[in-house]
C-alpha cells in the first residue's frame, strides 16, 4: 500500500487510470505492469509518501485471529488489482506513528511490528478491505490470478496457451479470463505484451544499439512488430527512446522536465 503525504500521482493500468493525492492511499494486490508519474511536482515541495509491503501471511494471521464475525463480508466478486481510497484518521495516525519510530531506534524493534499490524488491520476493515482480505485467502480468485501473473512474469518471453495458464492457476478458461481481466484490466496476452515492452525498455537503457537483439530477448521474432508496438506504448521508436532515456540519466539534477 502507498499513502501520499505531499504531491499527487497518476497510474495507468491497461485502460484504467488511478489518481491519488495527499490523504489518500493506494492498494496494489498484484505485481502489475503500471506506468506512473507525479502530476504535482514543485522543487520547493517534493513529493512525499509512505509505502508498506502487504504480506499475505500477515493478512491470513490477522483474519484467523479476528474470526469471521469481526471483519466485513466481501461481496464475492473479484476486486481490481489496484484501488484508491481516502485514508481514515486512524490509518493516517498509525502511519505517522510508524514513521516517527525512524528516529527512535531503541523503540523501533519492539513497536514497529505492532504498528504495522495496526495499519494492516485498518486496511482489512477499511474501504479496500475486500482486496486486502483476499490476499490472505489461499483459495481466493485473487490468489489464483496472482499465481498466473507470477508465471507470466517469469516466462514472459515464451509463447503460451491461455488454456495452460488457466489450468496452472486452478481455474476454468472462462473463469480465468473473467477474473484476470477484473484484476489486471487486461487479457493474459495483453499483460504479457506489457511485461515484454517494459523489460525491453530496461534492456535498451543499457544496450541502446542492439534494438533487434533486445526485441528477440523479450520474445519478438519480428523486428518491425517490436518497433511498432514499442512506439505505440512509449511514444517513440526503440532507438530514439533509448537515446532519450540515456540523455535523461546524464542530465544534471534539476534539468529533467
Amino acid at each position: 500500500m502507498a499513502v501520499i503525504a505531499q504531491g499527487a500521482k497518476r497510474l495507468a493500468l491497461g485502460d484504467r487510470v488511478y489518481e491519488y493525492g495527499p490523504g489518500q492511499y493506494l492498494v496494489a494486490s498484484v505485481d502489475l505492469p503500471v506506468t506512473g508519474q507525479f502530476t504535482q511536482a514543485d522543487p520547493e515541495l517534493p513529493a512525499l509518501g509512505f509505502g508498506l509491503v502487504l504480506e499475505p501471511s500477515a493478512v491470513a494471521e490477522l483474519l484467523l485471529q479476528a474470526g469471521p464475525g469481526d471483519t466485513p463480508r466481501s461481496d464475492g466478486g473479484t476486486p481490481s488489482g489496484i484501488a484508491v481510497s481516502d485514508a481514515s484518521a486512524p490509518l493516517l495516525d498509525a502511519v505517522v506513528r510508524l514513521l516517527r519510530l525512524l528516529d527512535e531506534p531503541r523503540d523501533r524493534a519492539v513497536l514497529a511490528p505492532l504498528v504495522k499490524r495496526e495499519i494492516l488491520w485498518r486496511l482489512i476493515t477499511g474501504e479496500q478491505g475486500a482486496t486486502v482480505r483476499q490476499l490472505g485467502l489461499a483459495d481466493s480468485s485473487l490468489s489464483h490470478v496472482s499465481r498466473a501473473v507470477r508465471w507470466i512474469r517469469e516466462h514472459y518471453a515464451q509463447p503460451f496457451r491461455v488454456e495452460d495458464v488457466a489450468r496452472l492457476s486452478g481455474m476454468s478458461v472462462s473463469a480465468f479470463y473473467r477474473n484476470f481481466q477484473a484484476v489486471t484490466a487486461m487479457s493474459p496476452i495483453q499483460f504479457q505484451k506489457q511485461i515484454r515492452l517494459q523489460e525491453a525498455r530496461l534492456l535498451l537503457a543499457t544496450h541502446p544499439g542492439d534494438v533487434t537483439g533486445v526485441g528477440h530477448r523479450v520474445g519478438y521474432d519480428n523486428p518491425s512488430q517490436f518497433s511498432r508496438e514499442y512506439r505505440r506504448q512509449f511514444g517513440a521508436p526503440p532507438s530514439r527512446d533509448a537515446a532519450r532515456l540515456r540523455d535523461a540519466v546524464r542530465a544534471p539534477a534539476g534539468a529533467l522536465p
